[in-house]
């Protein structure tokens, strides 16, 4: 029997109705089911090798209505390492504005004379954390614009807009490595200088050793030897003496390897401060005929200039970005002298978790020691985090730079070679101390949701690498990149 053209027509339209509905169907129970897969990978993410018999507390949130996707023991405060540098950056970036500029201020005894000539100058340090061998070059510029050519006598640096406490007492053992600067209101690159180790032409002959800037104040010993094979592992050393620091370079290189560059911390930031400023009076034609010494600057000295260094929005990304201890502690102490007293630890504390109350960041459990998270006697919750984080977000005068701050994942910062899964789709704070490993910041799932997220890991037996790996597999799940 032949079936009618306009029946068969009306059966392969049920059809597609029949096969449209299943599909919207099976696509609601799919879109109902993904809020729940989320926390069933995030939770699988944690529960790994990795992280075996460490403290775990995470959380996530959504961005924008801050309903909680995933915990565990999110309230439970633990060492944040250098995701403490967020809270850092969020005070001072509400207390003193994204726009402020620190302040470095030259005097001199008297205005100069025809020529140009003052008996002495000047320098009085304003916690300044930023000002790099290229901001010195600059200050001496705008100094030599403003008719200064010659000092006849001393250069005197004036650092005691903060105290002589250059490094926390929690940060113990003290090393000379660059993570380990000293904190002063006058200093120069952070407080760290660069080594370069070449190999020499032939086997057993001295390593080639360079030092970055090269300044007196540097005097160098090299005593490592080329190698045509792997020797003693190379060590770069450094001594105070007085009014220099020695650099002492042993060990061995092998035979044709790339130059290696070793970074080192300072012992005395304001010498150092004073080193490359003169280098850089030089470089300008000002002549210095004394020396430069420590000092306090008259209170009714010659005003010759006032340097305004970087804005604060730039040198919270510096911090962020590559986790400068440094400058986290330079703020801290920053915000303890807005408060009307010489900059210090204690009452930079403080300063900071009151700045923290007064945004309403919820500070229960939390112990504050210092503000770059190197003391492992800080104590903070991924709640306390996640809070901050969200409170930030909220605040248009400071909140996109906050966030433009962070490291983006695959892309720069601390964050450039991990969490390649994630790529570009994390914004987040790194810490990491030895058996602690965090990361703390914002994450925009693929389907297009956004979350502000924290994870600590205390106390994990496993290697650095291996718990850092696991972190990231946690953010490639909370992107719903983890396959």
């Amino acid at each position: 029997m032949r079936i009618p053209v306009a029946t068969a027509a009306l059966r392969f339209a049920v059809r597609l109705v029949v096969i449209a509905t299943l599909l919207v169907a099976s696509q609601a129970v799919a879109a109902a089911d993904a809020p729940e897969r989320l926390p069933r990978a995030l939770a699988r993410a944690l529960d790994v090798r990795a992280f075996a018999g460490a403290n775990v507390s995470a959380l996530v949130v959504e961005r924008a209505s801050g309903r909680e996707v995933f915990a565990r023991n999110p309230s439970q405060p633990r060492t944040p390492a250098s995701t403490q540098k967020l809270l850092t950056s969020i005070v001072a970036l509400d207390v003193f504005g994204p726009g402020h500029r620190f302040e470095t201020v030259l005097l001199a005894d008297a205005p100069a004379d025809e020529s140009g000539a003052v008996d002495a100058l000047y320098v009085r340090g304003g916690g300044d954390a930023s000002l790099t061998a290229e901001q010195w070059w600059r200050l001496a510029a705008d100094l030599r614009a403003a008719g200064i050519t010659k000092i006849r006598g001393d250069l005197w640096l004036d650092d005691q807009f903060f105290d002589a406490a250059r490094w926390h007492p929690d940060w113990q053992p003290l090393t000379a490595r660059a993570y380990h600067a000293p904190v002063g209101a006058l200093s120069a690159n952070y407080g760290a200088f660069r080594v370069i180790v070449a190999p020499g032409a032939k086997a057993g002959q001295p390593a080639q050793v360079r030092v970055d800037p090269p300044l007196s104040y540097f005097r160098l010993s090299g005593e490592a030897i080329t190698r045509a094979r792997a020797g003693p592992s190379l060590r770069v050393e450094r001594r105070a003496g007085d009014g220099f620091e020695r650099v002492v370079v042993s060990g061995s290189v092998r035979l044709g390897r790339e130059p290696e560059e070793v970074w080192r911390s300072v012992a005395d930031p304001l010498g150092y401060a004073g080193a490359v400023l003169q280098r850089q009076l030089a470089a300008n034609g000002i002549a210095l005929a004394g020396v430069a010494r420590a000092g306090r600057a008259p209170e009714g000295g010659h005003e010759v200039l006032r340097f305004q260094g970087h804005p604060l929005h730039r040198n919270v990304s510096l911090l962020l970005k590559y986790s400068n201890n440094m400058m986290a502690e330079s703020l801290l102490k920053a915000l303890a002298a807005q408060r009307g007293v010489v900059g210090n630890w204690p009452d930079g504390v403080a300063a900071l978790a009151g700045g923290l109350r007064a945004l309403g960041v919820p500070l229960d459990g939390a112990r504050i020691k210092d503000g770059s998270g190197l003391s492992r006697a800080n104590r903070v919750s991924a709640r306390t985090l996640v809070e901050a984080l969200r409170i930030a977000d909220r605040r248009f005068a400071f909140g996109p730079d906050l966030l433009a701050a962070l490291p983006i994942a695959a892309v720069d910062g601390t964050l450039r070679e991990r969490s390649v899964a994630a790529r570009a789709r994390v914004r987040a704070k790194t810490g990491s101390l030895k058996g602690i490993t965090a990361l703390a910041g914002y994450a925009q799932h693929h389907d297009g949701r956004a979350f502000v997220f924290a994870l600590l890991v205390d106390g994990h037996q496993s290697s650095d690498r291996a718990a850092m790996d696991a972190v990231d597999h946690f953010v490639a799940a909370l992107v719903g990149a983890d396959g």
